[in-house]
């Protein structure tokens, strides 16, 4: 597994997971607007919060879509693994050696200032070896705005 397939990979995983948050959000909202009617939810909720019924609904619902868009990324790594069976292993350890390179050369954030923001922190946007050189550059360039090195 060479790093532009790795980070391409990785690309790919993430374009799962957030596609995965959508559909599971847009599910779980549905799935909760249908118990909270079904069930009148909405007056217990009222009585027992003192709320008007359609501040309840309109928090449950939120709630709901909440959380279908926080366990989206769970789902979406499952399929992700279960399409890139092959590589996973592979991805893993590849995966290690990158976050403990983006550790070993990110800057330190306390110096961070509205003037000199910290570039990138996490490598969230490498893409590429190339990205990945120019991640490096913008580090070296902080800390060299920074007066420390």
């Amino acid at each position: 597994l060479t790093w532009n397939r790795f980070l391409h990979l990785r690309k790919i995983r993430r374009r799962i997971s957030l596609v995965s948050s959508m559909i599971s959000a847009v599910g779980f909202t549905g799935a909760g607007i249908v118990t909270l009617t079904e069930r009148d939810l909405d007056s217990w909720g009222a009585a027992a919060l003192g709320a008007d019924p359609m501040i309840v609904l309109g928090l449950g619902t939120v709630g709901f879509a909440g959380v279908g868009w926080l366990l989206g990324p769970f789902f979406g790594n499952a399929v992700f693994n279960a399409w890139y069976r092959n590589v996973r292993g592979q991805m893993e350890v590849k995966e290690r050696a990158f976050y403990a390179r983006i550790k070993k050369h990110r800057v330190d954030p306390t110096a961070s200032s509205l003037s000199n923001p910290v570039p990138d922190y996490y490598g969230e946007k490498i893409g590429s070896v190339a990205d990945y050189r120019r991640w490096l550059k913008d580090q070296r360039a902080f800390n060299l705005k920074r007066g420390s090195f």
